[in-house]
């Protein structure tokens, strides 16, 4: 890239977080809906900084769809940038629309978390409920947004134009650890849509994804439910490595530790929303 072409992005991603952090100043207090990924780490250490531990609230909500990987980093992340957190349990799986599985599922999934929440909000005296939300995620199948407009939650990444590209950029020049960290959806994700979600399943996919990463696979990674037949989808850049026999046997003894008979691997790789596809939602 061009020296000069390089100097004027990084002017406007830097142009971008002072407009976040006039955003975030203009609030009398917020409660964030935290998961530790990419965008709430940082969302959260901005916040943090311009509004104090005073005026700042980061809740993770805690059911069986959320890895116990993924929380314990939440956790980890929210003590290293000083922000104070609340654990707050959500029972999305107890709604039979949720758990049967449609394309919208995910509006179940946030209409549960985002009620939650704003009790908490009217509790504490909390003024704004935020999310991470980035300016990408809105160009995708998202039914979460839906719910996040009907209970009011501001979405102050995407408000201001960043996207998750100017995310990772502004997290590596923070030292945050999540800059380089691969998306991680809810477990849900991985089962295909008419597929009931149910603890079980869901503890089977995080079993197989702990065991494959523990084996070294590193970047994006996904086991799909399918039954007895797991079809495991890797980073494009790990595919080839995966693929000599004898890693290609440990992969398939990691996967079938949890408990499914058959894997597949998907020479395809790793594809964002490779479900939406399958369910049509979404073009391939």
């Amino acid at each position: 890239m061009d020296e000069t072409l390089a100097t004027e992005l990084a002017v406007d991603v830097r142009e971008k977080e002072k407009r976040l952090a006039a955003w975030l100043g203009e609030q009398p207090s917020v409660l964030l809906g935290f998961s530790g990924g990419v965008d709430s780490a940082y969302l959260g250490c901005v916040a943090v900084e311009t509004l104090g531990k005073e005026r700042t609230l980061a809740a993770i909500g805690r059911s069986p769809s959320y890895p116990d990987e993924q929380w314990a980093t939440a956790r980890s992340i929210a003590e290293r940038v000083g922000l104070p957190i609340l654990e707050v349990d959500t029972h999305e799986m107890d709604d039979p629309r949720y758990a049967a599985n449609p394309t919208n599922r995910c509006y179940f999934c946030k209409t549960e978390l985002w009620t939650v929440l704003q009790r908490v909000a009217r509790e504490r005296g909390i003024a704004t409920i935020i999310d991470g939300t980035n300016a990408d995620d809105r160009s995708d199948w998202r039914p979460g947004t839906q719910a996040a407009r009907e209970h009011e939650i501001r979405s102050p990444l995407a408000e201001v134009g960043m996207t998750k590209a100017e995310i990772r950029f502004l997290s590596r020049q923070r030292g945050l650890p999540t800059w380089s960290k691969p998306s991680s959806p809810c477990l849900s994700s991985r089962l295909p849509y008419g597929t009931p979600v149910t603890a079980p399943r869901l503890r089977q996919v995080e079993l197989a994804e702990s065991a494959l990463r523990e084996l070294g696979v590193v970047g994006d990674l996904r086991v799909r439910h399918h039954g007895d037949l797991a079809r495991v989808e890797l980073d494009r850049r790990e595919l080839d490595d995966w693929l000599e026999p004898a890693r290609l046997a440990a992969l398939r003894n990691a996967v079938t530790s949890a408990g499914f008979e058959r894997v597949a691997l998907d020479l395809r790789g790793f594809r964002s929303g490779s479900l939406n596809v399958l369910g049509g939602v979404s073009a391939a």
